[in-house]
């Protein structure tokens, strides 16, 4: 019993490693199952064992990766530090994160564009206005001295997100004018360099408003 659990365990990993990679490179509409089958080293019917249809894999994927991307936010917005320490560690985080998954921003960007049931997702699992709510009420006379009022929130965090997301989002764009980053280690090096960057540049902004 206790091997046959193992065995499944190991097989549900392999799909889920597969059809990542499957739905992240050609989207939903793109995506195969026979592909994801041949990628994870198993039949199609075994596949179909598992995920009867590509929709019912393809929203058990799209969940996991939701979970990685947004799982340690509020973990980190609660934690007792300054707001400055928080968006250090958040910037840091997210862009490791992003390095290990770099074509989760477009995949989701693409797949937002076509398919309701993935904004629907997106919106549950960032509860955006709860996070805005915290992230203002536990620091509210530290932005304040910021002059950032509640108000200001929607600008404050998109700023902050978009210094990690765009880079990964845009690197086609990015790479027409710096042909460099074409090359996987030369882009990773230069989004370890962007973690201190982001947060000085953001704390920089935030002390020229407060003037």
């Amino acid at each position: 019993m206790v091997k046959a659990s193992v065995n499944n365990s190991h097989t549900r990993d392999k799909i889920f490693k597969a059809a990542t990679q499957v739905f992240e490179e050609k989207g939903f509409a793109g995506a195969r199952m026979q592909e994801i089958a041949d990628r994870a080293g198993i039949n199609k019917a075994l596949l179909h064992y598992y995920f009867r249809t590509k929709d019912q894999l393809f929203m058990a994927v799209f969940q996991v990766l939701l979970r990685k991307m947004f799982e340690k936010i509020t973990a980190i917005f609660q934690a007792d530090l300054s707001f400055r320490e928080k968006i250090k560690l958040f910037l840091d985080q997210h862009i490791d994160f992003l390095i290990k998954n770099p074509n989760l921003p477009m995949f989701l960007l693409n797949e937002m564009s076509v398919n309701p049931a993935v904004n629907d997702g997106v919106r549950e699992r960032l509860n955006y206005g709860g996070l805005r709510d915290l992230i203002y009420e536990k620091h509210a006379k530290e932005l304040k001295g910021y002059g950032i009022r509640k108000s200001d929130m929607p600008q404050l965090m998109i700023t902050i997100i978009s210094m990690s997301i765009f880079p990964f989002a845009a690197r086609e764009m990015i790479a027409v004018m710096m042909p460099q980053m074409h090359d996987n280690r030369k882009f990773n090096a230069f989004m370890e360099e962007r973690k201190g960057f982001a947060a000085d540049f953001i704390f920089s902004a935030l002390k020229h408003r407060k003037k």
